[in-house]
């Protein structure tokens, strides 16, 4: 297949700090191309893949972040040369699959982020016309009647990630400087253990900056490290010697790939009930779910019960690369499929006309 993979153009392929959504489109772009298929990926110049790079931006445009110029421009480019391609994975945000919609190449859309009133309705006026993606069910649910075709699981390249029974003496918190991941509530857990608490933390806009002054600073105390974003392999010996990792995260959650990276390294999670957490922490195997922060404190105590082995095969099984590659080829299969019969229904109707 020649398949077209449009990443945001926020960040690097692969990014080298921080980019969740970025690892995916990474991992899936060089996985279709050792399966044989033809694979361009559109993302900024500074990149790093062995598909065809096409790029507006020489550098990714990350100060810009949300703006609507350079993000037109980006799928713009890719859209105008549609008929190139066999099908497109569209991975941006909602100007992509508004302009795919008018594409007469197949379309697949996977949702990376939370169903807002926004997104719900502007999906919801393109759900004839391309194909969607959910990364879990709860976020499938959340987007109603779209027309899915399948719910296909983000992951990780397991191999990164190496795996370790022995754990130091500290807790683990990795995500950005805003209140919809709950960094104060990671330290109120840790003062209230008296545990030393490592927070890793993306800390640029003014939004996350008022955060941390205000709810998150007034909390310090000693046993709190703070350290900024960190390149994949420091983060994996982070997670890998961590005693627990915390994810008190406050808004639904549509996937959460720090819990999966957690929980390859053999290192339990404490999360937050909330979206996607129940479905990718089995409860009491590989972490605990909880619905507060007193019960996330207990938790914090009862971490030793859970065998780090179990969390690295839990991962093993359910989100590799491997899986998560095949899972998507299937479904390409399945869209070109569907596009084939219809063309051939709509031969037959003009012919019978």
């Amino acid at each position: 297949m020649k398949i077209a993979q449009i990443a945001p153009p926020w960040y690097p392929i692969p990014p080298a700090g921080y980019g969740g959504i970025e690892l995916v489109v990474s991992l899936l772009t060089e996985g279709l191309l050792k399966r044989g298929h033809d694979v361009t990926l559109f993302a900024s110049g500074d990149s790093s893949t062995e598909a065809e790079l096409v790029s507006v931006f020489e550098f990714a445009p990350t100060r810009e972040i949300g703006q609507v110029y350079p993000d037109l421009l980006h799928v713009l480019n890719a859209y105008e040369r549609a008929s190139e391609f066999d099908i497109i994975h569209d991975h941006s945000g909602m100007i992509g699959p508004a302009l795919g919609s008018f594409c007469s190449t197949p379309v697949l859309h996977t949702l990376h982020g939370p169903a807002t009133e926004r997104a719900k309705y502007l999906y919801s006026r393109l759900k004839d016309k391309i194909y969607f993606n959910a990364i879990s069910e709860y976020q499938r649910k959340c987007f109603g009647n779209l027309n899915f075709v399948a719910t296909i699981y983000n992951a990780i390249d397991i191999h990164a990630y190496p795996f370790s029974p022995r754990k130091d003496n500290y807790l683990l918190f990795l995500g950005r400087m805003s209140p919809e991941k709950g960094a104060h509530l990671a330290v109120e857990v840790a003062n209230r253990l008296k545990k030393k608490l490592v927070l890793v933390t993306k800390m640029a806009e003014e939004r996350e900056k008022r955060y941390y002054k205000t709810q998150v600073e007034p909390l310090l105390s000693e046993n709190i490290e703070i350290l900024g974003e960190v390149d994949l392999k420091t983060k994996a010996e982070l997670y890998m010697n961590a005693e627990c990792t915390l994810f008190p995260i406050q808004w639904p959650e549509p996937f959460g790939l720090v819990m999966v990276e957690s929980m390859a390294t053999g290192t339990p999670v404490v999360a937050l009930r909330n979206g996607s957490t129940p479905k990718v922490i089995v409860h009491k195997k590989t972490g605990f779910i909880v619905d507060s922060m007193e019960e996330m404190v207990k938790a914090v105590a009862k971490v030793e019960e859970i065998d780090p082995k179990m969390c690295r095969k839990h991962v093993e099984e359910r989100f590799s690369a491997e899986r998560m590659v095949g899972d998507y080829e299937k479904t390409y299969q399945r869209i070109l499929g569907f596009t084939m019969m219809q063309d051939t229904d709509t031969y037959y109707f003009q012919h019978l006309c």
